[in-house]
């Protein structure tokens, strides 16, 4: 009984680390992006990818954390999670460049019917109807709130979607690593940066957003400077809590935890950024999603994690006499 208990408050406060940061970073990235002007998603990426390398070694040298040192067997082990992980960071950054965070939050419910199709045919996990429909519910409110929005923006749309499917992709391969045991939840975090950061930086110099990131005129300005580093080490701070997240939970459980946050950035981004546009239509449907949201939150979290989830069993094969 202890052991459920303990296991369970894991869950709990795992998932409320994973709100916080979440939100945390989404308000960050969007007041560098949108509110400081800052011209390069690509070279913020960079900046967080290159935080969590540093704060991680150097967790490493003081004995604070561990993880397998490099081989070139790492990478067998860890793909496909590095080109995943990179797609969700640079799509993610992207769209909330291009869209008001109101819309951002909503169009990220996509990623919660990715990652439950995703858990069906990877992790061989399929979710209850009561979550089933919860999980509809958000979708329904978020293509109503799509419908009437005046500020849509096709790339950023494109963008969010496509940061989805990486999302979900991601959630249900880092439970998968996770449990094999082999890195650790310090080596994925680690490798997935380590491995990608070379070829993004290789990409985001051919493509000139190094040297747009460089010649941003407020480097000097104090407060942005201060924003960015909050920004890049935020960045690592969230990829830290959906790993842990997704430990003590399944992957959908990490994905929709992310809505109890999105309570406040949606209506806080509303006021946040200059970028929302009021229209009834939009708002109902923003409400409706935030109500599917809640919903799946309390059936979720009501009680331990038993008969949160049925495990598909594959049908015994009929024996003729």
């Amino acid at each position: 009984m202890e052991e459920d208990v303990g296991s369970f408050f894991s869950r709990i406060a795992s998932a409320i680390f994973y709100g916080v940061a979440s939100f945390m970073i989404i308000v960050a990235n969007k007041l560098t992006l949108t509110s400081y002007g800052f011209p390069s998603f690509q070279f913020l990426a960079l900046g967080q990818m290159t935080t969590g390398i540093v704060i991680l070694l150097l967790a490493k040298l003081l004995g604070l954390v561990e993880f397998p040192g490099f081989s070139f067997g790492i990478f067998v082990k860890i793909w496909p999670l590095p080109i995943i992980f990179i797609g969700n960071l640079l799509f993610g950054l992207g769209g909330t460049k291009k869209l008001n965070l109101p819309m951002f939050t909503i169009l990220r419910r996509f990623a919660i019917l990715f990652t439950m199709i995703a858990e069906y045919y990877v992790l061989n996990v399929k979710a209850p109807r009561v979550v089933q429909f919860t999980v509809f519910l958000m979708i329904f409110g978020a293509i109503v709130a799509a419908s009437d929005d005046l500020t849509f923006d096709l790339t950023g749309y494109i963008m969010i979607l496509l940061n989805d499917v990486c999302t979900a992709a991601n959630g249900v391969y880092t439970k998968k690593k996770l449990e094999a045991k082999d890195l650790g939840k310090y080596g994925l975090l680690f490798y997935n940066s380590l491995f990608m950061i070379l070829p993004v930086f290789a990409f985001a110099l051919y493509n000139g957003e190094i040297e747009k990131g460089l010649a941003y005129k407020d480097w000097g300005n104090p407060w942005f400077l201060l924003q960015f580093l909050l920004s890049c080490t935020l960045g690592f701070i969230l990829n830290y809590a959906i790993v842990l997240c997704t430990h003590h939970n399944s992957a959908l459980t990490t994905n929709i935890v992310g809505v109890l946050k999105n309570l406040l950035v949606t209506y806080i981004g509303m006021f946040l950024g200059g970028d929302y546009h009021f229209r009834w239509i939009n708002f109902i449907g923003v409400n409706i999603s935030v109500a599917g949201s809640v919903i799946y939150s309390y059936v979720t979290f009501r009680k331990p994690p038993t008969g949160t989830i049925e495990i598909k069993k594959p049908e015994k094969p009929v024996q003729t006499v």
